[in-house]
């Protein structure tokens, strides 16, 4: 989403409308600028820009709007869909890129581990995206698949297209199961909603962390939500409009430098999950205080720590461009077979080289 300088926005209609409706269309690019009249006093923002917007808006659209940030008032975004209206309340309307209708297949190699009528799994690259979105319309994973399976995608909710279940981040590697029917997709969906609590459900990631936790074991049970920029996860009180229980369970599977009071500490740990909340494990690690090395959004506060490693391992982590997070182990009851299906990948190169800088300490 494009940010937009406040002081001179792109007008619609050539200016603000006392009544808050919008008469065309922002030739500019610009942010759809209202000013709400009397008749907004006491209504619900999402409830009143919806009328406004015009019939080919959804309220559910608008919702989103909100909760992506997308809508301002006075300048700054609200997250409160229910917010009420006061007279005179400008507001402004950060209109995302149209997505196309559907995506289109590219010939993009694929790691394949097992597929058949029904599902395909796949080890994913770090780097990947999986599925097209702002930034990145094409080069996904659903963009292969789409060319790979070709016929043999029977339609999901009446669509020739993949049946994403679960995501991994762009820079996250490892096992990724996709629904090729929608007798899949249904039976898979609900699997991981329930992450597995009444069912074959099992996943298993591999982090290598910075310091090394007190105890071999542990579960971090904290509600996840919306961070303050509103683009990253946090953890939030428990009785936040937006907050999700979220639940991982680690154990120590290496510990580096442990014996030495020189450099920096590290630990390889394998984190599985009782909930699939976006960025659960980055979170919930960095929430302890260890952050997966090389994590952008939720390890800045660590990036020094390099400084505190020799030479060559000073280098690797600092040149590491990714978040060292791989998804190990996946598995689940089979749709159609309800066969038990048990996948897994190794570590992928560049994480392994990290790790085994680690093991030199």
């Amino acid at each position: 989403m494009s940010a937009h300088n406040e002081e001179t926005p792109g007008l619609i209609g050539g200016g603000l409308t006392e009544g808050g409706s919008p008469d065309g269309g922002s030739p500019d690019g610009g942010p759809i600028l209202l000013k709400a009249g009397a008749d907004a006093v006491g209504r619900r923002l999402d409830q009143w820009l919806a009328g406004k917007l015009g019939p080919d808006m959804s309220r559910s659209r608008v919702q989103m709007l909100i909760r992506q940030g997308a809508v301002k008032i006075g300048g700054k975004p609200v997250d409160e869909t229910k917010r009420k209206m006061a007279a005179g309340d400008r507001v402004s309307v950060d209109m995302p890129e149209p997505e196309p209708a559907e995506p289109q297949g590219e010939d993009i190699a694929l790691d394949i581990l097992y597929e058949d009528s029904e599902l395909i799994v796949i080890n994913k690259p770090a780097g990947l995206v999986v599925h097209p979105g702002a930034g990145n319309w094409t080069g996904t994973l659903v963009n292969a698949l789409i060319h790979h399976c070709g016929d043999s995608l029977s339609g999901i909710g009446g669509v020739r297209r993949p049946g994403i279940v679960h995501r991994l981040d762009k820079e996250t590697s490892g096992v990724m199961v996709v629904a090729k029917t929608d007798r899949a997709h249904k039976a898979l969906s609900e699997a991981f909603a329930d992450h597995g609590l009444t069912g074959d459900l099992e996943r298993a990631y591999l982090a290598l962390v910075w310091g090394i936790p007190p105890r071999p074991t542990g579960t971090v049970d904290q509600p996840l939500g919306r961070a303050a920029d509103r683009v990253r996860r946090a953890v939030v009180p428990a009785g936040r409009d937006d907050a999700r229980h979220a639940i991982t369970h680690f154990s120590v599977v290496e510990r580096f430098g442990e014996q030495q009071k020189e450099f920096a500490t590290a630990s390889l740990v394998e984190c599985r999950l009782e909930t699939g909340r976006t960025h659960q494990i980055r979170v919930h690690m960095a929430h302890i205080g260890h952050p997966v090395v090389g994590d952008p959004d939720y390890g800045q506060a660590f990036r020094t720590k390099a400084n505190r490693l020799p030479e060559p391992l000073k280098g690797q982590v600092k040149a590491f461009p990714r978040q060292a997070l791989h998804a190990r182990l996946l598995e689940f009851r089979h749709p159609a077979t309800h066969l038990t299906m048990r996948f897994e990948a190794a570590i992928p190169k560049d994480m392994e080289e990290l790790v085994d800088g680690f093991r030199r300490l």
